[in-house]
Formats: C-alpha cells, structure tokens, sequence
C-alpha cells in the first residue's frame, strides 16, 4: 500500500482547488488543513467494504419515495466536498437527502454539505478519518458519520450533536442493524465484509 505524501510547501504556499483538480485521474488526493495529501490505492478489503455499503443502501434508499420504501437519497462514492476553505475531502461515500440536492451535480468539488459521509478505515487513513475529517465533519454540522473498519469488522454509527458526535451504534460482522440514518432497513454487517446478503431484505 502506498503512503500518502503530505505537501511540505509552507503555509503561505498551501494548496487549491486548482491544484487538486489538475491531478490525474489515477491520483486521488485530498486538501486536509491546507495541504494536498494523496490518498493510497484502496486494498481489497476496502474496496470490498466500500462496494458493501452502496450495495446495501443504494437499491433501496437511492430512489424517490413512493409505495412505502423509503428513498430521497444520492450516494455517491469518491466525491471531492469542499467543506470550507483548506479541507476539499474524498470521502469514500457520501449522502446528500434529495430534498437538499434534487439533481446530481457536475460542479468539481461539490461545495454543498453531505447530510451523511462514510469513511473506509485503512491504516494511511486512520489518523484522518478518526482525527481530522472527525472534528471537521462535526464542526460543519455534517447530521450522520459511519466507519467502517475492515480489520476488526466492525461498523460504527455517529450522529451529530452540539458537545459532539454521539456513537449511536457499533456493530460486527454477522449482526444485524438498523443504522440511522437508514434504520428503515435491517440488514447484516458481514456484507461489509465478503459474507452472502440474507434473503430478501426488506425495509420496515
């Protein structure tokens, strides 16, 4: 696995938008106090736990409501979200409520607040997704904040509050939840993991 490599230009030389956007695709980078810091390539097992959420999630809540099951969501993997001058972060997936964001955007980073992120823990990005993008993510008053660490197998569930993010619920592989702000379905965290989905899930 790559590290990711920190700017070490000075302050008054931090990075921009303009210089994240003229990397290359296969280069994906984040700007994380004013520095451009390059994300490693994705392990498997990130990927996998990654592609688990979307899965979960995305056929039931990634539509308009209508006939019972739930939706209004866009779910977007490795958007760039400028969140305020010196933090445009990647995260692995984010949620914007239809109602805040009716249609996807073109715009590059998205400057709109995700009303819910998803981080994939890794060990290049632990220190930020538990430390940095934590306190960012809480400060702007992002409602909802997963992790999700393929190593331990285990999903963690914060939602926002004024003292600070409120662990709500910490689950492992092979229990099921119902985690906000998507609690109108149950489903097993081992899918985050490699295991088969169950049967027929449903929301309700």
């Amino acid at each position: 696995m790559r590290t990711p490599q920190l700017s070490t230009r000075p302050v008054r030389g931090r990075a921009t938008v303009e210089e994240l956007l003229a990397l290359p695709d296969e280069r994906a980078a984040e700007i994380i106090d004013g520095f451009l810091v390059e994300k490693a390539s994705p392990s498997a097992l990130h990927a996998l736990a990654q592609g688990g959420v979307i899965g979960v999630l995305g056929p039931v809540f990634q539509r308009r409501g209508g006939g019972g099951v739930p939706g209004g969501w866009w779910l977007l993997p490795e958007m760039e979200v400028e969140l305020e001058p010196g933090q445009v972060y990647r995260p692995d997936i984010s949620g914007w409520r239809r109602e805040r964001l009716p249609t996807p955007t073109s715009e590059r980073p998205v400057r709109l607040r995700p009303d819910w992120v998803c981080e994939v823990l890794s060990r290049s990005n632990a220190h930020h997704d538990l430390v940095t993008k934590f306190r960012t993510y809480h400060r702007l008053g992002v409602p909802h904040y997963w992790l999700v660490d393929p190593e331990t197998q285990v999903l963690t569930v914060y939602r926002w509050q004024e003292a600070g993010y409120l662990a709500v619920l910490t689950a492992a592989r092979g229990e099921t939840v119902r985690a906000e702000p998507f609690d109108a379905l149950a489903w097993n965290v081992g899918v985050l993991f490699g295991d088969e989905p169950e049967e027929g899930p449903a929301p309700g």
